[in-house]
């Protein structure tokens, strides 16, 4: 049976997927590895890592995709659908982080 894709909602991210978000974006290259080799999960669905570099994770499930930016008090998730461009929610992802930081955040 195919496996059907989920709409996420990024408010029901689980405390250890959060944790192991924090960890990734914090430089653990075992939690890296280990993302990478199962999969990030986000909201309960399987993603496969496209990239974990410095602060930023991008992931995808099919067409849906997130993109993860970590500043300085925050960590900046963005979610984008079957009909997104991926390169759309990277880029807001990344320039709201960057304003974050701009602003001590």
């Amino acid at each position: 049976m195919p496996h059907k894709q989920q709409r996420v909602s990024l408010m029901d991210l689980k405390p250890e997927e959060m944790k192991a978000i924090s960890a990734i974006v914090s430089g653990d290259a075992a939690a890296k590895d280990k993302a990478f080799a199962e999969g990030l999960y986000i909201a309960g669905s399987r993603y496969v890592m496209a990239r974990a570099d410095g602060r930023s994770i991008y992931a995808r499930q099919g067409r849906l995709g997130v993109a993860i930016a970590k500043t300085k008090q925050a960590i900046v998730v963005g979610h984008h659908g079957e009909t997104g461009v991926a390169g759309n929610a990277s880029s807001t992802v990344e320039g709201l982080a960057d304003y974050l930081i701009g602003q001590g955040y």
